[in-house]
Order: structure tokens, then C-alpha cells, then sequence
């Protein structure tokens, strides 16, 4: 008697194979994109000290924020267009483009041929074109991998793509730390070889399979977006640096004048866009409530987890390692192992949210991380200046882990309330939603925190160095130097006093004893700690307020079923954005 044939295992389809390919190729992506975001930031000590540039001349701190903001508002004002051309013309096709442009200038970052204001001009030039092609990959990733995995695997999909982005904001800190001890160079050059391979394997590998819109390009709509939100974040920047002997610029005409401009120039985007037959955005997607509450509540914590990351950066960095007998030389780098449990809470709640946001849903595990992004905040405010580390790494793994809770259910819930055919450009506005926010973070949490400063820093500045011999009328005139200044010398591991007090020669006059505590490592965080931590108080319940917000956004947004493609007739009575009711409930 013969056995019965054993039953075949089922062949995985090619289908199975490709949704894999695209996974694996557009996180490298976003990780990439997002790893160059933040890599510069920690090395901006040495990319000052390589291209010769004076990081406390005060025409000079324009450079440092555009170093740091550019690459952010550009892809906050780029991704809804480039998705919308991914709509148009083939999402892989723009994603591909990305690529290539991405790698072409980072190979030309890493070549600048100029010293100084010129030097620093060339890097942010080349930024900026870097950022075009991070936009065109970030914009098309998450509609690619929406279009290849089936429903009940897309949250799962997401959140490895969200967990590789957010991850990568908080590697290039370590990362930059590492490849600037060797050359400043380095932080662009590791992004040549990756992505090379990646533009190669991209375009050999991924396809077409969602479908194409067609259409035409809204010009007025883009140029009034581009340049009205453009606006509004240059104000943002020029608001951070002193204007007529007050300590911010918000007083400043010109950040008011493109402020107005800037809001002027959104709202006549919103009528063209309600008039035009193929719009850049579809505002009718504000109509679907997990659409619109889910990218309220991102636009909240992209703001909150924007600002934290510089401030924890500057109080490390600034205050806590020079107490601990770190070198202003090291502590890039040691700031960026000390926030290490930041991204392994990343690591470890991202894709475990987005597998059981597939089972259970979004609504509850992202207002639930939400909730616990803001209890993180509550518990850094009741930090003393000079923590317990292990209290601090504590913290800031909660608050990595609620920001791995949030991410992932969140993206899916927006991506999946969405028409097919709609996808990339939801997944412009929901880069632009997150971009805009950590633009706007820098601005906000630098703003509050030199608004909790400028009370008591001159005083207290000027009693300290008084106290060390410093004569008066040069102490009162170093401690004139203007709040962003003493933020930006903790962020670069400068030493102000000793820097401000040379070219007087006072250093001179003073004992030894007085030389020494002037130019160690201890004098300028002792002073600064108390005003500091005035701000920090400020900050922290301000992104506390923001998280809140945030989960209370998250409860409205209801429960939405995966937005199914529109069938004919649909698309000539409306289509699904007509009855939004369909994709919310609950």
C-alpha cells in the first residue's frame, strides 16, 4: 500500500518576494534621509573647525541654523509635490530619481573646495539639493509600500519603515560623533558608497504597482505653497537671532513681514486649490477623520520630539559632560552614546506596535503612546541641572518607546483611511505634516528656551566673572553676548568665556588660579545651570502640553477601515472623498 502523497508547500509568489524588496530598499531609504538630517547637527563642531569658520561671530550663527534648518524646510515644503508627481508620472520612477540625486550630492558635500562664509555657503547649497532627493524618496517610500503589502501586513510594513527614519535621526548623532573625530568630510562621505548600491538595486528591482493618476501639474498651487510655507520658516530662522538689542528677532520687520507673506501666500494655496480641476494637494482628504486627526496628532509630536532632541543635545553636551569631566572636544560624541536609550526604545516599540496595530488597531496604541510621550516630558522637567544618569536613560527610553507606540499606528491609520490612487500624495502631506514640525521644533523649543534664559544669564554671567577679577565694564560686555549665542557654544563644545575674554587681553592681568577656572571645562556650565534649567522647565511642560494634545487628537480620529480604490462610478459621482463616511466610523 503506497503512502498518500504528501501535500506540496505553497511556492511563495513573486508578489511575496517584491513586497520584501520594497521594504528592505525604501527603509534604507528613509534611514538614510533621516540619518543625514541629524548626522550634521552633532558634527557641526568640527565641520565649523574644517571650513575655518568663527561659530561665535555673530553674522556667523546665520550659518549654523541654516546648516541645521535647511535641509528641514526644504523637505517640509517639497514632499507633497514630489508626491504628487509620484501620483502622476509612477511613484518608483520619482522614488528612483531621488536616489540618484540624494548620492550626487553627497558626493559633492564632501568636496567643498572653500574656507569659510563661502565654505559654509557651498555645504548648505548642496543641502539643499541633498534634501530634493531625500523629499523624493521619503514622499514615494511609505505609498510604495502601501501599494505592495496586502491590508493586514501594511501597519507592520510602515512601522519598519517609521522605526528606520525615526532610528536614524538619533544614529547619525553617534555617528556623526564618530566620523568627525576622524574628518569632518567623513559624515558626507558615508552616505556615497550606500547610496550608490541603492540607487543601483532600486532601479533594477523595484516596479510599478500602483496606479498611475495622470493629470497635470497645478503651478499656482505649488508656487503659492512652496513660497508661503518657504516664508514662514525663514521667519522662523531669522527669529532666533537677535534683531536691535533685543535677545530674539521676532521683533525684527522682516520676520513679520514674511510671516504675513508666508500666511497670505497658504491661504490663497487653499482657494486656488478648491478651484482647480487637478490640485497639488486634495483637500478633500481633510474630510476623512483619521486622515485629519491622525496628521494633527504627528504634527504635535514631530514638534515635541524636534525640540527635545536639541535640548537634551545641548544639555549634555553644554552642561552635564563638562560637570562630569568630560573635554568640550568629547562631548559630541559622548552625547550622542548617553541618548543611545532614546533609540533603542525606538528600535524595540516601533515595529511591535505597527504587528499589533495590524491585529488590534491604531486608535488605542497611538493615543496610549502619545499619553506616555507626554508623562516622558513631565518626568525630564523634575530632573535636577546635574541628573543621576540612570534616572535620565530611564526617561528617555520611555519616551523612546511611546515615540515608537505612536509612529507606526499612526502612519497607518493615515495611509490606510486613503483612496489607492491617493496614496502618494497622502504620503507627501504626511511628510510635510512631520517635516514642518521638526523645522518648526527648533524655532518653538529655542525660542522658550532663550526666552527662560535672558532673565537671569546676563546677572548671573556677569556676577561670576566679576567674582574671578574680570573687570567690570568687560565682564558686563561679555555677559552681553546674546542668549542663542550661549546655547550654540554648549551645542559646539565651546568655550565662550575664554573665547569672549582673549582679544581684551584680561586673561592676561589674572592670576593662574583665575586663568584656570576661567578656561576649564566647569566655569561656564556652573554659571549657565540655574538659567538653564529655568528654560528647561518652560521647554518641557511645553512639549508635555504638545503630547497631550496629541493623544486627545488620536481619540478623535476614529477607527478607519483600509480606504478601498474607487470604482467608475464612484470617480464620476465624487469618488469615496464625496462620502467620507465611509472610511470613518466609531
Amino acid at each position: 500500500m503506497t503512502d498518500p502523497p504528501k501535500p506540496r508547500a505553497p511556492r511563495r509568489s513573486p508578489g511575496d518576494r517584491y513586497k520584501w524588496t520594497a521594504l528592505t530598499n525604501t527603509t534604507a531609504a528613509v534611514f538614510m534621509s533621516a540619518l543625514d538630517g541629524s548626522i550634521v547637527l552633532i558634527a557641526l563642531p568640527a565641520v565649523f573647525r574644517g571650513v575655518h569658520l568663527d561659530p561665535l561671530a555673530p553674522g556667523n550663527i546665520a550659518y549654523l541654523l541654516w546648516m541645521i534648518m535647511g535641509y528641514r524646510l526644504v523637505q517640509a515644503v517639497l514632499v507633497v509635490t514630489v508626491g504628487r508627481l509620484g501620483d502622476m508620472y509612477g511613484r518608483v520612477r520619482i522614488y528612483n530619481s531621488g536616489f540618484a540625486v540624494f548620492t550626487f550630492a553627497s558626493i559633492l558635500l564632501s568636496f567643498d573646495p572653500f574656507d569659510g562664509g563661502h565654505g559654509a555657503m557651498w555645504l548648505i547649497g548642496w543641502r539643499v539639493v541633498q534634501a530634493v532627493g531625500g523629499s523624493m524618496l521619503t514622499a514615494n517610500s511609505a505609498a510604495i509600500l502601501t501599494d505592495a503589502f496586502p491590508e493586514e501586513q501594511r501597519g507592520f510594513a510602515l512601522g519598519i519603515n517609521q522605526v528606520a527614519g525615526l532610528a536614524g535621526m538619533f544614529i547619525g548623532l553617534v555617528a556623526g560623533g564618530l566620523l568627525s573625530a576622524w574628518d569632518w568630510r567623513a559624515v558626507f562621505w558615508v552616505n556615497v558608497p550606500v547610496g550608490m548600491f541603492f540607487t543601483l538595486w532600486a532601479y533594477r528591482t523595484l516596479r510599478e504597482t500602483g496606479k498611475r493618476g495622470g493629470g497635470r501639474i497645478d503651478w499656482w498651487g505649488n508656487i503659492t505653497f512652496a513660497m508661503g510655507l518657504s516664508a514662514v520658516l525663514i521667519a522662523v530662522t531669522f527669529g532666533l537671532q537677535p534683531y536691535a538689542g533685543h535677545t530674539m528677532g521676532w521683533t525684527n520687520p522682516l520676520v513679520d513681514g514674511l510671516i504675513t507673506g508666508g500666511l497670505i501666500l497658504l491661504a490663497a494655496f487653499v482657494a486656488i486649490e478648491n478651484r482647480v480641476s487637478a490640485p497639488m494637494i486634495q483637500l478633500g482628504l481633510f474630510r476623512l477623520r483619521a486622515f485629519t486627526f491622525g496628521n494633527l496628532a504627528g504634527l504635535a509630536i514631530s514638534i515635541g520630539r524636534g525640540g527635545m532632541q536639541f535640548v537634551l543635545i545641548i544639555w549634555l553636551q553644554g552642561i552635564w559632560l563638562p560637570l562630569h569631566g568630560y573635554d568640550y572636544g568629547d562631548t559630541p560624541l559622548w552625547a550622542g552614546i548617553f541618548m543611545l536609550p532614546l533609540t533603542a526604545g525606538f528600535l524595540a516599540a516601533g515595529p511591535v506596535s505597527g504587528y499589533l496595530s495590524d491585529r488590534l488597531g491604531s486608535r488605542g496604541l497611538a493615543t496610549g503612546g502619545a499619553v506616555l510621550f507626554g508623562a516622558s516630558f513631565l518626568g525630564l522637567m523634575l530632573l535636577p541641572i546635574d541628573f543621576s544618569y540612570w534616572i535620565f536613560a530611564v526617561l528617555i527610553a520611555l519616551n523612546g518607546i511611546a515615540s515608537g507606540m505612536f509612529a507606526s499606528p499612526n502612519s497607518s491609520s493615515i495611509m490606510g483611511s486613503v483612496p489607492a490612487r491617493l496614496r502618494g500624495v497622502a504620503s507627501g502631506m504626511r511628510a510635510t505634516f512631520q517635516n514642518s514640525g521638526t523645522a518648526v521644533s527648533i524655532g518653538v523649543f529655542f525660542s522658550l528656551m532663550i526666552a527662560g534664559l535672558a532673565g537671569s544669564l546676563r546677572t548671573t554671567l556677569t556676577a561670576g566673572l566679576r567674582q574671578q577679577g574680570v573687570p567690570a565694564h568687560v565682564a558686563t560686555q561679555v555677559a552681553g553676548l546674546p542668549p542663542v549665542s550661549s546655547l550654540f557654544a554648549a551645542q559646539l563644545g565651546v568655550n565662550p568665556i575664554q573665547h569672549l575674554l582673549q582679544p581684551s587681553g584680561t586673561l592676561a592681568h589674572l592670576t593662574a588660579a583665575q586663568q584656570q577656572v576661567l578656561t576649564g571645562g566647569e566655569f561656564f556650565p556652573t554659571l549657565i545651570a540655574g538659567p538653564f534649567h529655568s528654560g528647561l522647565v518652560i521647554v518641557f511642560a511645553f512639549g508635555a502640553t504638545l503630547a497631550f494634545l496629541a493623544a486627545i487628537a488620536s481619540l478623535l480620529r476614529g477607527t478607519s477601515p483600509a480606504a478601498k480604490a474607487p470604482g467608475p462610478q464612484e470617480a464620476v459621482s465624487g469618488g469615496p472623498l464625496a462620502r467620507p463616511d465611509r472610511y470613518t466610523s466609531g
